[in-house]
């Protein structure tokens, strides 16, 4: 479970959010109490619409089902007692489902947390959705910048797409 109370790190989310999309963007948590591990989604909205989920049970569904076909491709049987091969696997498999953005809410923790310690010209950088999309809303991001990465967005996830014309649009800066 995510140790900082959710209320300080969403005000100081908030407080990183730009001037033009602060009364629009918001973050949720909604725990599942009655869940095994009482995790549940992590949400980014935008003018109250669902625009960003991060469910875990989404997540670990698909990571199970991405794991086995790890195994079937490698001709690999799963084995009980071979912990340090199946800790592997399913690293791998987590690593696959977060590149097609199939995300969890412990996703969110982490890269909220990471985004939260870093720099932002780190930040910026990232190969991580949710950091990259954190950044693209932060104030300390400027028009230069924004416009530098419209020109590679092509190559970008469709979520990071859609927060970069969003901010664009927001700003008003021509968006390629």
């Amino acid at each position: 479970m995510y140790s900082p109370k959710w209320s300080k790190v969403k005000k100081q989310l908030k407080s990183f959010t730009c001037d033009s999309l602060k009364n629009r963007i918001d973050f949720h948590i909604i725990n599942y109490r009655k869940a095994h591990d009482q995790l549940g989604r992590a949400v980014i909205t935008v003018d109250k619409k669902e625009i960003l989920s991060m469910c875990t049970i989404i997540a670990e569904r698909e990571m199970i089902r991405k794991e086995w076909d790890i195994r079937k491709e490698q001709n690999v049987e799963y084995d009980i007692y071979d912990h340090k091969h199946n800790l592997e696997m399913g690293i791998q498999a987590h690593e696959l489902i977060k590149d097609v953005g199939i995300l969890a809410q412990y996703d969110f923790f982490d890269a909220v947390e990471e985004y939260l310690s870093s720099p932002i010209d780190t930040s910026i950088k990232s190969t991580d959705i949710i950091i990259k999309v954190l950044s693209l809303m932060d104030r300390r991001v400027g028009k230069r910048t924004l416009k530098k990465l419209s020109e590679s967005i092509e190559t970008e996830h469709e979520c990071i797409r859609y927060f970069l014309k969003l901010r664009c649009d927001a700003d008003g800066i021509r968006f390629s």
